[in-house]
């Protein structure tokens, strides 16, 4: 049973590399509407290591769209107050900032991404990657701005138009904020938001969405 909790923002963070989490300690923490979230302890942080799991009956290039589509962020990730553009480095490339809501007395918290995205031609899969770049903006009174965050994506094609997710985020959130809270609901916003993506896909915005640099 998914429990009420503080809105936390663990999927609102994309990170730089996912290759220092082990690939066998998972454990499933919860699972409801076939999304499967699993949390790992990491040696050296008080803060789980989150991985989610699940299906979206949709392709490979919508997806890519719906994620690198930053101004429409807030419609779908849990918890999301505000999302802007800064950079249009390249197709591929956006760098951009985001704040994310937390309850009184938590202060909220900010980050600023510079995202990539590339897919494997043999394979088709595609893989998203990020840089964290906490000094590229001055920080904000009263908001915690994110220093440490680790994270990747690996969207695979099925058969029958649809796509597997798997998502691997680790993040120090900085600040109060007392990590036996946030590690117990470190399933709620993934839960969120992976629902609310498989809604986002089906927006009209999306339909016929073509990315040079992403074949289905």
């Amino acid at each position: 049973m998914w429990q009420k909790s503080l809105p936390l923002f663990f999927f609102a963070l994309f990170g730089v590399s996912a290759s220092l989490i082990a690939q066998n300690n998972w454990k499933l923490y919860a699972e409801k509407d076939g999304i499967q979230v699993y949390t790992q302890n990491l040696d050296g942080s008080r803060f789980k290591a989150v991985k989610t799991v699940c299906t979206v009956d949709a392709p490979l290039s919508k997806l890519a769209a719906v994620l690198m589509d930053v101004k429409n962020t807030q419609d779908w990730v849990y918890a999301t107050k505000t999302c802007s553009l800064l950079k249009q480095v390249s197709p591929e490339e956006v760098i951009y900032y985001s704040e994310v809501s937390l309850p009184w007395p938590a202060r909220n918290r900010d980050f600023i991404i510079s995202i990539g995205i590339s897919q494997d031609v043999q394979s088709k899969a595609v893989t998203i990657l990020a840089q964290n770049k906490p000094t590229y903006l001055p920080e904000k009174k009263n908001i915690v701005r994110i220093q440490q965050s680790s994270g990747k994506w690996l969207i695979s094609p099925l058969n029958n138009g649809l796509t597997r997710i798997e998502y691997v985020l680790q993040v120090d959130p900085g600040g109060w904020l007392p990590a036996w809270l946030v590690n117990l609901f470190a399933a709620r916003g993934p839960y969120e938001s992976f629902k609310n993506l498989r809604e986002q896909v089906k927006k009209p915005i999306y339909h016929s969405v073509q990315l040079a640099f992403i074949k289905d």
